[in-house]
């Protein structure tokens, strides 16, 4: 049985800070790779899966062939989604391997990522329970948040990094510059409603103060939103699957549904294509030829 590579060993919580320059064996190869991602959590997925695959091949990635990785994602257990991304992050591995020439050949060319069910539609709240969840928080620190993902469409780990220096004055609401996935930065303009409520928040913080504060005095982590998420949608009494990306969902549907054009929806939640943003559209249509017929 081949010994797993150092940065994938059971332990390993996070890629170093400090990823080699160059790969000359699995491990560097591997932390490479992840250190492509911005999301960490996009790394914990990928470092995760890296891990399950060589524990079940039990070889180096050289002496992978097309057979084990096909076989590998055929019995690997889970949703259809779950092996999905399996299959996404494998592929990601093998193309990035063979660009650095670690690998002389792409064997993740030659596998499909399995088809999946578009479940988007599962996942947008009507507005009167975003509202709901808003309005019964007691928390005034937990409200704002709720409303900034809400009313912002911003992710979670956007969300964790807002500084209020990223903050500023616009005509009478304000807007945000937000450093988002891949890197990117947009500036997000908030309404007069969430400008209101989260300049209440201030005080007499500095500019490079966290604009969501732990009790501890640092940023707001991932955790924690999600636990004020949580929190918020039993006291609701609403479905337990609602999650933090479930209101960036609904910012996205609700104002498509209010009207908004499209390519600034896109800009808005900083989504990398229209089409990444049509997809609400898709799941919430506003017309279909079955109310035409008579049954």
């Amino acid at each position: 049985m081949t010994t797993l590579p150092a940065i994938i060993e059971p332990d390993m919580q996070q890629v170093p800070a400090l990823p080699p320059t160059q790969a000359d064996d699995d491990g560097q190869m591997i932390r490479l790779w992840l250190a492509r991602s911005a999301s960490p959590n996009t790394r914990r997925n990928y470092e995760r899966e890296a891990r399950r695959f060589l524990a079940h091949v039990g070889k180096p990635l050289g002496s992978v062939r097309i057979g084990d990785l096909q076989d590998y994602v055929a019995s690997r257990p889970g949703s259809s989604a779950t092996v999905a991304l399996a299959a996404s992050a494998l592929k990601s591995l093998f193309t990035f391997a063979q660009e650095v020439g670690f690998l002389r050949f792409n064997i993740g060319a030659a596998v499909n990522v399995p088809p999946i069910k578009n479940t988007l539609a599962e996942r947008i709240m009507p507005e009167a329970d975003a509202l709901l969840m808003i309005r019964q928080e007691p928390d005034l620190r937990n409200r704002v948040l709720l409303t900034v993902l809400y009313g912002g469409g911003l992710r979670i780990s956007e969300v964790c990094g807002l500084r209020w220096r990223d903050l500023a004055v616009r005509d009478e609401a304000g807007q945000a510059t937000i450093f988002g996935k891949g890197g990117k930065t947009r500036v997000v303009l908030l309404s007069a409603a969430t400008w209101k409520v989260l300049t209440a928040l201030r005080g007499e913080s500095g500019p490079d103060v966290p604009v969501f504060l732990s009790r501890k005095g640092g940023a707001l982590d991932p955790s924690a939103v999600h636990r004020v998420v949580k929190a918020a949608v039993a006291r609701a009494g609403l479905s337990a699957e609602i999650s933090a990306h479930w209101l960036r969902h609904a910012h996205a549907s609700h104002s498509l549904d209010r009207g908004a054009p499209i390519h600034l929806v896109q800009a808005t939640l900083g989504h990398a294509s229209v089409a990444t943003t049509g997809r609400y559209l898709h799941a919430r249509p506003s017309e279909s030829s079955a109310r035409f017929l008579g049954v």
